[in-house]
């Protein structure tokens, strides 16, 4: 193969959508939806004059710190209810650099990242030193995932960079995802997403566990397997796990959802098929959650679309999906919680002025997301580098969702969460 290295175009889609958000969403605040998506534009429009509530099903209750430190970046939670009724909330921890005298404290991507947990009983007060997840030993930590089996088990989920020589970059199979040393502070190649386990309630973890390739992928880690990119797991009625994936289909910034899937509870993973892949649109971060009825449904985020959510459905246990549409509003990324009466609450960040966190409720099949009233939980964000929600039930009324925020200038990107009533 032709020796080839990331172009521009690349590192745009990857680090300036997910590693720079505020940048990232200014370039697909530029990218006109498509002509020939007439019938979702027709429902965005609709959706933009829908009101947005502050009351109605959902009353906040109040907003809680989780974890802060001066010294330290924090990102992407993970939330779990143990069965005792303690809360995990596991996230990236990295050194802010500002310690070190750096001007841009906030890259997601730090050699010295790892995944880290905070505990707390009633989702108010919260341990005060976290307790180290996993610090995996090829490169960083990014991002989290986490879910808890209904026999106890817990699985994380993760993607990682390393930093890697000019000399040593060289000699690696290509196509490679490399990053602009301009954006970081050097050359980070992408080592695509592991999994580990606990069957001891956090205690210990084990792993990592690689998924296997998806076939329509183009890069490669520097191990020479697969490049795809975490998204969040949930639990089927049957013990099938689900997890939506994401990987680039060409060199030229295509990215695409693909599903993939375990029945011995994470230690093994089976490519299934694509969720969502298009010429033009790209889809990425995706939550993947079965209905009561046994329909899978795909959220996911989007870039060269406006920033609009999307939604794809499987009416056949993830064998197929059937064509994705536009669920009519921004924000990203999304996730789910099935509630007591089987609506589902779903929950996602607004990098838009006012910048903050969103939140609606779904019928129990996810079929009413263009007529869903959206609520605001937070609109005092200080930049578009915040969110990534994720909401665990405190009580029968009340709901935790968790995600990371930045407040003003000078703030500490950290973990914050807000208790909200559901009516």
């Amino acid at each position: 193969m032709k020796t080839k290295t990331v172009k521009q175009s690349i590192i745009s889609l990857l680090f300036l959508t997910v590693i720079l958000p505020d940048i990232g969403s200014q370039i697909r605040s530029q990218s006109p939806i498509l002509a020939s998506q007439s019938r979702e534009e027709t429902v965005i429009e609709l959706a933009n004059k829908a009101p947005i509530s502050h009351e109605a099903s959902i009353r906040k209750i109040k907003d809680v710190m989780i974890y802060e430190n001066p010294q330290f970046h924090c990102g992407f939670p993970a939330v779990i209810k143990r069965p005792d009724g303690e809360i995990f909330v596991a996230f990236l921890l990295s050194p802010d650099r500002r310690v070190f005298g750096e001007t841009n404290p906030h890259i997601h991507v730090d050699c010295n990242a790892q995944t880290v947990m905070v505990r707390s009983f009633d989702g108010e007060t919260w341990t005060k030193e976290p307790d180290l997840i996993y610090a995996y030993p090829f490169g960083d930590s990014g991002g989290s995932g986490l879910l808890q089996l209904r026999d106890g088990t817990l699985i994380g989920v993760a993607h990682s960079y390393t930093f890697i020589k000019p000399e040593g970059i060289a000699n690696l199979k290509k196509p490679v995802i490399v990053s602009d040393p301009s954006i970081l502070y050097g050359s980070a190649v992408f080592l695509g997403s592991y999994v580990i386990r606990s069957t001891d309630g956090g205690s210990s973890w084990k792993g990592p566990i690689y998924p296997p390739a998806i076939p329509a992928e183009v890069y490669c880690s520097p191990f020479g397997n697969t490049n795809a990119s975490y998204g969040q797991l949930s639990e089927g009625v049957s013990g099938r796990i689900f997890w939506g994936v994401y990987t680039w289909h060409n060199e030229q910034g295509g990215i695409g959802s693909y599903l993939l899937t375990s029945d011995d509870k994470g230690l093994t993973w089976t490519y299934r098929c694509p969720i969502a892949v298009d010429e033009k649109v790209t889809f990425d971060e995706t939550c993947v959650y079965e209905t009561p009825k046994g329909d899978i449904v795909a959220f996911m985020r989007t870039a060269r679309f406006n920033d609009y959510a999307c939604i794809a459905r499987s009416t056949d246990g993830g064998n197929s999906f059937e064509k994705w549409e536009s669920m009519g509003f921004q924000g990203h990324p999304m996730n789910v919680l099935r509630l007591a009466d089987n609506r589902v609450l779903l929950v996602y960040g607004y990098r838009h002025s006012p910048y903050g966190i969103r939140a609606r409720i779904l019928n129990a099949e996810c079929t009413d997301f263009a007529t869903s009233e959206e609520f605001v939980l937070r609109d005092d964000g200080h930049t578009t580098d915040l969110g990534y929600p994720w909401p665990v039930q405190l009580d029968d009324n009340r709901v935790l969702v968790a995600y990371y925020f930045h407040r003003h200038p000078d703030d500490t990107i950290h973990i914050a969460g807000t208790i909200i009533e559901i009516k």
